[in-house]
């Protein structure tokens, strides 16, 4: 059992696995007469933590999407400094193909969205809902196919997922932030001056930033921003490097992606994805909230970054990735349909407090994600056939090889 255990959790397509069994449980037990009472009341749990004047008094989905995914927030700042530091985003001509795609990714999908709901000034909030990808998801799905895939697609899938997640932080900065307290903004600076100074130090123990970065999620927290903005934050304040030598923010990347993965993130999608299903028929997908976000995963989030993408290598900005073909190419962009955890997440600060409007999104965003995912996985299994005819026969010839050994 061990074994088996140690062998999945070493799957690149282990977090998606989660997520989607996450998702599936969710919605079973908000649709079961005997479990739906245990699993709303457990979201419900009122959990308070008070220290003199600071008060901090949430139901326990509100601690989860505050709290559990500012950590998600920081492990993805700290992949984002990482890639731009040093990885597929570090020059020009390794970042510029995945960065137009993205942005093509974000810009087409809400416009497609907003075809459907520009007429409705509460339901046009939700124009990013399709503009975000889940990286743990695509991913997931593009390992399922193992050594076919050229390790180039996935260095650009994981690129421009990244650079996806930079973009999506901005809008939820820029558009998804109403009132602002002061006083609580003050504090916030302060802890961020506070981050930078270490960073500027070359600091290399781990205790401050986080001292600091709980300093600045609860004054975020209480400022009216989104306290998961704090996490990307301290992320970015993290050197890759200390004076003291090794790598900070490796180390902290190491010790926090199996956590995300496989802990946060499924929690997030057992806490957000169980939408009751009563009331909900197929006029229902046929509502301009549904189609906006359905249409805008499957046909936006494709067109635009495959569209941008071939822009840009025709203009001679860019390369297609090494050992790729246009039609992997298409099917990596359908991939980026996968909105999930990110547009689940999106759709609760678009809609918050308005449960009818927050249940048929997620339920958008499921049916959008699920499709992409498949018709993305078809399409890169079939475009990858002859890879795959190649390893057959590779793996034929060194067995040959090994039986004419032993023989002898």
């Amino acid at each position: 059992m061990k074994s088996f255990l140690d062998r999945f959790l070493r799957m690149e397509a282990a977090g998606g696995i989660l997520l989607m069994l996450a998702a599936v449980v969710a919605l079973f037990m908000a649709n079961s007469a005997w479990l739906s009472p245990a699993y709303f009341a457990f979201l419900d749990t009122p959990f308070q933590v008070r220290i003199a004047e600071l008060d901090i008094n949430k139901p326990l989905l509100l601690w989860i999407n505050d709290g559990l995914m500012a950590v998600f927030f920081l492990v993805i700042g700290l992949e984002v400094k990482r890639e731009m530091v040093e990885g597929a985003l570090s020059s020009k001509e390794r970042a510029l193909l995945p960065v137009v795609a993205a942005i093509g990714g974000m810009v087409v999908p809400a416009a497609v969205y907003l075809i459907f709901n520009i007429g409705d000034t509460e339901l046009a909030k939700g124009w990013a809902i399709p503009a975000a990808t889940d990286i743990a998801f695509a991913l997931g799905v593009m390992a399922l196919l193992g050594k076919r895939v050229p390790a180039s697609l996935k260095v650009f899938l994981l690129a421009l997922a990244i650079a996806d997640d930079l973009g999506v932080i901005v809008v939820i900065a820029l558009f998804y932030t109403s009132e602002v307290a002061i006083m609580p903004l003050v504090w916030s600076v302060a802890a961020t001056l506070g981050l930078w100074m270490l960073n500027r130090r070359g600091h290399g123990g781990l205790s401050a930033y986080m001292l600091l970065g709980l300093v600045l999620w609860v004054a975020v927290l209480k400022s009216g921003v989104h306290a998961t903005l704090a996490g990307v934050i301290v992320g970015f304040m993290i050197p890759i490097k200390a004076n003291s030598g090794g790598s900070p923010l490796k180390k902290l990347e190491h010790a926090l992606h199996p956590a995300s993965s496989f802990f946060i993130v499924p929690i997030f999608a057992f806490a957000n994805a169980g939408v009751p299903l009563a009331g909900i028929s197929l006029e229902s997908f046929q509502s301009p909230l549904a189609l906006g976000v359905i249409l805008g995963l499957l046909v936006g989030k494709p067109l635009g970054i495959y569209t941008c993408s071939r822009l840009a290598i025709r203009a001679g900005w860019a390369k297609l990735p090494e050992g790729a073909n246009n039609m992997q190419l298409l099917a990596t962009s359908m991939l980026c349909g996968i909105g999930f955890t990110m547009s689940i997440f999106i759709s609760s600060l678009a809609f918050a407090g308005q449960t009818d409007l927050i249940g048929l999104s997620r339920l958008a965003i499921l049916a959008g994600s699920v499709t992409a995912a498949l018709l993305g996985y078809g399409l890169l299994h079939r475009s990858t056939r002859e890879e795959a005819a190649k390893l057959a026969e590779l793996e034929l010839g060194q067995s040959s090889k090994t039986l004419s050994t032993s023989s002898m």
